[in-house]
């Protein structure tokens, strides 16, 4: 049973993301855009969704965190100190996005303490909202949903971007081998994918917690496991622009024992 506090902002949550979906949607292939220092994309179509997510949010509870990867500026971490915490990617897939590639979303999570409780998807290339949370209920649009339950084989189907650092190129060819392979280009849709029971299972290596903040708990409820490889993530004490990427195995219980299995690790 959720408490109401979670309810009440489950449902702000949703009500944000749709509030900036025809933005979303009208500039699409179309935003201009440049590129940080970090070398990633952004488009002044991030900004404005980080502005209106945040400030809407923060009306409504103004004693939570909130964190967004294109607003929150700091050359240090910023501690988690109020028992909600919003992070928020706002647009996951910006190259996608820019390029005209609908494989992108709105990504956004609620952590209580630290640990994830709800998380809300925009998919723009399906237009449909996937939102839930551990005990709540996990929903692709008005449809509940869960977690493939087959149990790997090779005719599984595996989300996994090429690996950041090289040296772990090898676990792409072991992939190949093992699974059928898509890369969409999105993180965020990655995870949710397999919470829905889309893709059976995924694997990555490149990901910072607000590619994921909102996809975990989506996972989780809807029967899946996050398995970190480098690192237990949550409960997350701090925000950090320049942490060190994630890399995870996500599906069943099944899947993921096969996929570290392959992966050796």
């Amino acid at each position: 049973m959720a408490s109401p506090e979670i309810t009440a902002r489950s449902a702000a949550a949703q009500r944000a993301v749709l509030a900036q979906t025809e933005l979303f949607h009208r500039e699409f292939g179309r935003a201009k855009s440049e590129w940080k220092s970090d070398g990633t994309r952004v488009t002044a179509v991030d900004i404005a969704i980080s502005e209106g997510i945040i400030r809407e949010l923060l009306a409504q509870f103004p004693d939570d965190d909130a964190f967004s990867e294109e607003l929150t500026q700091a050359d240090k971490p910023i501690p988690l100190i109020k028992r909600f915490a919003w992070i928020l990617d706002p647009i996951d897939g910006t190259n996608n996005y820019a390029l005209g590639i609908a494989n992108c979303a709105i990504s956004l999570g609620l952590l209580e303490h630290g640990l994830p409780v709800y998380g809300v998807v925009y998919d723009l290339a399906r237009r449909r909202l996937v939102h839930g949370g551990p005990g709540l209920g996990l929903f692709d649009g008005d449809r509940a949903a869960q977690v493939s339950a087959a149990l790997p084989t090779a005719q599984s189907v595996v989300g996994f971007h090429s690996p950041y650092d090289k040296r772990s190129a090898p676990h792409a060819q072991a992939l190949v081998e093992n699974f059928k392979i898509r890369g969409l280009g999105s993180s965020t849709l990655h995870l949710a994918y397999v919470a829905i029971g889309i893709l059976d299972g995924t694997v990555d290596h490149n990901v910072k917690i607000w590619d994921i903040a909102a996809a975990v708990p989506l996972c989780l409820a809807g029967g899946g496991q996050v398995e970190f490889l480098n690192g237990e993530q949550f409960p997350l004490r701090q925000f950090d622009l320049n942490m060190k990427r994630i890399m995870y195995v996500a599906g069943n219980a099944a899947m993921c024992a096969k996929l570290r299995s392959v992966l050796k690790m």
